[in-house]
């Protein structure tokens, strides 16, 4: 673990050198948005999650730089992000999970307050070295029930993506049609009386178009997918790179119910249908103001 992490401080050091002085006024505006936000950390720079701020400093200016000038990310409704504990549930798309990262770069830059998003990620990262160490210094964690009831408890902004694999990995064919819906975000938000805010991105579904997802193979390899895209495999691990299409992301209004997150399935499952509706108007209307730009 501490070789790992001495990698990734010594790689920041060597990108600091090459970062053009343009990119200067990019890493004040990063290190001015991180002194806003609240957040308590130990003697070693660390909050109880494993979060760094000054590790998001030296490592986040990448994901800003991507934010602005190559997916060139535009916001609409994001004035609905609050403070306090908050439960953002989105799409997912792109074979790479850069809609996470470019939704949590947005509510960074561009909420008030800024807030460092926590996503919930999947079982498998802890188990690939660098990325485990990367997502904990970033304020993500394993999407436990205990970890995200943890969080929210303590008034963090969580981000969940309730199709999970099923929505990161369809086919281009299936882009804008959102899979199924996973019923656990919605109990834990009644546990914890927790609004949930939608959001609909546009674009991700065009990152990355898939042709297959070739079940079998990801079987044996353990892995939840194996898509085979318009680079991928042919072009190794460089053909699952994104193309460079433009970020919309839409935030709706926060939604809020009653209960207790003990109610039957049959129950939770139309409050999670309520959510998906929300988030599918979203899209919808980003699909119609983006085909508006380009008539």
């Amino acid at each position: 673990m501490r070789r790992n992490e001495g990698f990734l401080d010594a790689l920041a050091d060597f990108a600091g050198a090459l970062v053009p002085l343009a990119t200067l006024d990019v890493q004040r505006d990063l290190d001015a948005k991180l002194a806003e936000v609240q957040n308590r950390v130990n003697d070693y720079g660390f909050d109880p999650y494993g979060m760094s701020p000054d590790w998001m400093r030296r490592f986040a200016l990448p994901a800003l730089l991507l934010y602005r000038y190559y997916f060139r990310v535009e916001t609409s409704g994001i004035e609905r992000v609050s403070d306090g504990r908050l439960l953002i549930v989105s799409n997912h798309a792109g074979q790479l999970p850069f809609d996470s990262l470019m939704l949590s770069t947005a509510l960074l830059l561009e909420a008030d307050p800024p807030r460092i998003a926590r996503p919930m990620g999947e079982y498998w990262i802890p188990q690939i070295p660098l990325l485990s160490i990367a997502a904990a210094r970033g304020g993500a964690l394993v999407g436990t029930p205990e970890n995200c009831i943890h969080m929210l408890e303590n008034e963090k902004c969580v981000t969940v993506f309730p199709e999970g694999a099923r929505g990161m990995n369809k086919t281009y064919a299936q882009r804008y049609q959102l899979q199924r819906f996973g019923r656990g975000f919605m109990r834990l938000a009644l546990k914890t009386n927790t609004p949930i805010l939608p959001v609909g991105i546009v674009g991700s579904e065009e990152q990355q178009p898939g042709i297959a997802d070739l079940k079998g193979i990801a079987k044996l390899l353990g892995v939840p997918s194996f898509p085979i895209t318009l680079g991928f495999p042919w072009l190794g691990p460089l053909g699952l790179l994104p193309l460079p299409v433009k970020y919309r992301i839409h935030f709706g209004e926060p939604m809020r119910f009653q209960g207790t997150g003990a109610e039957e399935d049959a129950s939770i499952s139309r409050r999670v249908d309520d959510v998906k509706n929300a988030i599918s108007a979203l899209l919808d209307e980003g699909l119609r103001e983006r085909a508006g730009i380009f008539r």
